[in-house]
């Protein structure tokens, strides 16, 4: 009978409670990312990389980063800083400090330039879309989310980022419907 009390209580009381009072849990995370076109992991990828790490090293507040290079060109380095830390001032520092590399980099890389980004490790919404009558394919779902879903969620005032898994065709899973129209051999 007391626990059931205990648990009324708790139920009644948590709505009053401000939120602002709550603690971060996670820490702040500012991620900087760069394309090198047409550049392999070996054949220039990692050299932007390392000219931005030894640019970021150091800035105030920083705990550590990681760095992450594709073989398509693409690095990103997530900075992750104190709990205390403000984001907004972060994501400041790593894009000043990130300016500063940016005369060393390749001219590909300057061109398309670095986006800077402020990471919440804060997981809020999952979402799944189908079409009930199955008029549409996954596909077509995947690309109106892109096109019109996606976009309006972020700027959506407090969103971050908003990421949606696409729906892929592997072509060891892929059978054309009439093989002699793809001109492929099922």
């Amino acid at each position: 009978m007391c626990s059931l009390l205990v648990v009324l209580a708790g139920a009644v009381a948590i709505p009053t409670l401000p939120i602002a009072q709550y603690p971060d849990l996670a820490p702040p995370q500012v991620t900087v990312t760069a394309f090198y076109t047409g550049a392999s992991f070996a054949g220039g990828g990692i050299g932007v990389t390392t000219l931005l790490e030894e640019a970021l090293n150091g800035t105030q507040g920083m705990k550590y980063f990681s760095s992450v290079s594709g073989n398509d060109g693409t690095c990103a380095i997530t900075t992750t800083f104190d709990i205390d830390r403000n984001l907004d001032i972060a994501a400041v520092d790593v894009q000043n400090r990130a300016s500063t590399a940016l005369g060393r980099l390749p001219g590909v890389v300057q061109t398309t330039g670095l986006n800077i980004t402020k990471v919440s490790t804060n997981f809020v919404i999952a979402a799944a879309f189908y079409a009930e009558n199955g008029q549409y394919d996954d596909l077509f779902i995947s690309n109106y989310l892109d096109v019109y879903v996606k976009d309006s969620l972020k700027r959506v005032p407090g969103v971050g980022v908003v990421t949606a898994s696409k729906y892929c065709v592997s072509p060891s899973s892929w059978r054309p419907r009439h093989p002699a129209r793809a001109s492929a051999n099922p």
